[in-house]
C-alpha cells in the first residue's frame, strides 16, 4: 500500500489534475449556449456556483462530461483530458449567431486536486478558502478552488499557474495516477472514457445529479425525456466487487447460470478491501445491490449505484 494511497483514504494527498482539459466560454450569450448544450440548467448558475453535465449528441448519446464553474464574466468548463478537442469543436460548431467566444486555457493553467477525509483541513491549512457546496467556488489569490472531486472522496480542485504547484503542493503526501484510480474504483465513481462512452445513455449511467428534468430543450432532450417517461432502460451502471486480486479485462462478460447479463469496464485490486473493486454494466433485473453474479467462475457482488459524490 503506498503512502498516497493511505492518504487518500485516511487523510488527504495531493493529486495532479493538469492534463485536464480547462475551457473558457466568454460572451453575453455564454450562458444560454451552455445551457442549450448541456444536460445540467446553466442559466439559473450564479458566480460561486456550478454543476455537472453531460453533453449529448442528437440521439442523446454521451459525448463527455463537464464540470462547469459560473465565474464573473465567463464560464470555467473542466472536462477529461480525451474529450477536451473534441468537446471544444461540438461546442464552437453550435456557435453562429451568439456572442460567445471559446478559449482553451489547457496549457496556461495547472490544477491540483486536494482528496481525502481531511481535504478540506488540509486547504484551511494553506489559507485556502473551503467551498461548501457541491461545485461552488472561490477565488484564492489569483486561482480558483472548486469543490469537486476525481475519487469520490471528500475533496477540491485548485485551478493555478504552474509556477504555483510545487507551493500548493509541498505540505502534502503526493498520490499517483493508480492510488487515485484504485480510490475511485473503491468510491464507485465513474469515469468518462472507463465506465461512461459515446454509446452510453443518461439514465444507463445513474448519475441523475447530471441531468434537470425541466429546464427547456437542448440537444439529445428528446431522447432523455422519452427514456424517462418510459421508466426504464435495459441496463445499469452499477459498482461491483470480486473475489480475488486480478482485475477482469475491460467488456469482460458477467453471468447468472451461465446467462450473460453484463459487462465490466474498470477495475482494479483494491489492498484496503482485499477483493477487485470496479463499474460494470449490468441489466437491471440483476443490477439491485446484493445481487451476485459470476465473472469467470469468481463471485460478483453488486455493491451499490455508482457514486455521484462530488
Amino acid at each position: 500500500m503506498s503512502a498516497g494511497y493511505d492518504a487518500l483514504r485516511r487523510r488527504a494527498a495531493w493529486l495532479d489534475l493538469t492534463d485536464r482539459g480547462k475551457i473558457f466560454a466568454l460572451g453575453e450569450d455564454r450562458a444560454r449556449l451552455l445551457h442549450a448544450m448541456t444536460t445540467n440548467h446553466v442559466q439559473q448558475l450564479q458566480p460561486s456556483q456550478g454543476c455537472y453535465a453531460f453533453f449529448l449528441n442528437a440521439q442523446g448519446r454521451i459525448l463527455g462530461d463537464v464540470n462547469l464553474f459560473c465565474l464573473e464574466d465567463r464560464f470555467l468548463l473542466d472536462v477529461e483530458p480525451e474529450t477536451r478537442h473534441s468537446l471544444y469543436q461540438h461546442l464552437d460548431k453550435f456557435i453562429i449567431a451568439d456572442d460567445v467566444t471559446l478559449e482553451d486555457a489547457s496549457e496556461r493553467m495547472a490544477v491540483l486536486g486536494v482528496e481525502g477525509p481531511q481535504s478540506g483541513e488540509a486547504l484551511a491549512a494553506m489559507g485556502a478558502p473551503v467551498p461548501e457546496t457541491p461545485f461552488g467556488h472561490a477565488a484564492w489569490e489569483g486561482r480558483t478552488v472548486a469543490r469537486v472531486s476525481f475519487t469520490g472522496a471528500e475533496g477540491f480542485r485548485i485551478f493555478a499557474p504552474p509556477e504555483d504547484l510545487p507551493a500548493l503542493a509541498a505540505n502534502l503526501e503526493a498520490a499517483d495516477a493508480e492510488a487515485a484510480r484504485l480510490v475511485r474504483l473503491e468510491n464507485g465513481k465513474p469515469r468518462y472514457g472507463e465506465d461512461i462512452f459515446d454509446t452510453t445513455l443518461t439514465a444507463e449511467t445513474q448519475q441523475n445529479h447530471a441531468l434537470h428534468f425541466s429546464k427547456g430543450c437542448y440537444l439529445g432532450q428528446e431522447v432523455v425525456e422519452r427514456v424517462r417517461s418510459r421508466g426504464h432502460v435495459n441496463r445499469l451502471l452499477v459498482a461491483v466487487e470480486i473475489e480475488g486480486s486480478e482485475p477482469p479485462e475491460p467488456h469482460a462478460i458477467l453471468t447468472v447460470d451461465g446467462a450473460e447479463v453484463g459487462r465490466m469496464c474498470s477495475s482494479g485490486f483494491s489492498p484496503a478491501m482485499g477483493r477487485v473493486v470496479g463499474l460494470a454494466y449490468i441489466r437491471v433485473s440483476h443490477a439491485a445491490p446484493g445481487a451476485v453474479l459470476s465473472a469467470a467462475g469468481k463471485s460478483c457482488l453488486v455493491r451499490q449505484h455508482p457514486a455521484g459524490r462530488l
